[in-house]
């Protein structure tokens, strides 16, 4: 029998590069987008898309009975994938911004993952991946909205992990650090829209940021979008899959980090970073 995964958030990066190395695998691969030219285009590829976007309910229940119903019912995988940062400080960030954050980066994960959840238990298998972050346990300066969002994505992921014993339900996070996408573009976006840095009162540091925020390079220690496919593929194909996956170099380093160094010492290289 060929094995089905939906993967959220197929239109670049991560989900994009992840649904046509599966679907070239075997995998009948779901490649959801949030935009209609978006999922033409993977259509286009021989892939079948449905449109599910995090902040749209009835889009996430749409989606999915269109994957079930092309199954006959079945789902083998879901990676929930695709999220957002809106860059600043945690004095300057609008509380309205970040309920659209959980929104986007949260609340539909967990919407979408509760309607899997009883597929998977009726088949009696199957496995759940969340693409998390180095953000998701090791928080950073101007991120707090995005490190917010990822760890309470940690902390729900784990508790499901839990429950899920015996179920035949593997729980399972990826954890990746810099990968190439268009993560920052987005990110520049959101911080255009929510962010009233000339007002703030630490606006000679934002002046100092937007070197960072508007250049479009490569990051250190930067990998492409298949590193995290190459991740995804054991997590998915694995006998006993592991409950976590680091990817990037920064990622074990942080963990390392938090693990031996006294938390202010972290903190002062994390600042200086």
């Amino acid at each position: 029998m060929t094995r089905s995964v939906l993967i959220i958030g197929c239109s670049s990066g991560i989900g994009r590069d992840a649904a046509l190395t599966l679907h070239e695998r075997g995998w009948q691969v779901f490649a959801a987008c949030r935009k209609p030219d978006d999922c033409a285009a993977l259509e286009a590829k021989g892939l079948v898309s449905p449109l599910i976007d995090y902040e749209a309910p009835d889009t996430i229940a749409a989606g999915l009975d269109k994957v079930l119903t092309a199954t006959g019912g079945r789902l083998d995988g879901l990676f929930n994938n695709g999220a957002y940062a809106i860059p600043g400080l945690v004095e300057d960030l609008p509380t309205d911004a970040l309920r659209t954050t959980f929104e986007a980066n949260f609340f539909g994960w967990h919407d979408l993952t509760r309607r899997v959840i009883p597929v998977m238990r009726a088949q009696g298998q199957g496995r759940i991946v969340q693409n998390s972050s180095v953000l998701g346990f090791a928080a950073a300066p101007w991120r707090g909205a995005y490190n917010a969002t990822k760890f309470a994505l940690e902390g729900l992921t784990d508790t499901l992990r839990i429950e899920m014993r015996g179920t035949g339900i593997d729980v399972i996070l990826i954890e990746p650090g810099p990968i190439t996408s268009r993560f920052r573009a987005n990110a520049r976006l959101q911080f255009e829209r929510w962010i009233d840095w000339k007002s703030s009162s630490r606006r000679a540091d934002y002046e100092r940021l937007m070197d960072n925020l508007y250049q479009d390079g490569t990051a250190r220690f930067e990998l492409p979008a298949s590193a995290v496919t190459e991740v995804l593929i054991r997590a998915l194909e694995a006998d006993r899959p592991r409950a976590r996956y680091r990817v990037t170099t920064p990622t074990t380093l942080a963990m390392i980090m938090k693990r031996t160094l006294p938390t202010r010492m972290s903190d002062r290289i994390v600042s200086n970073s």
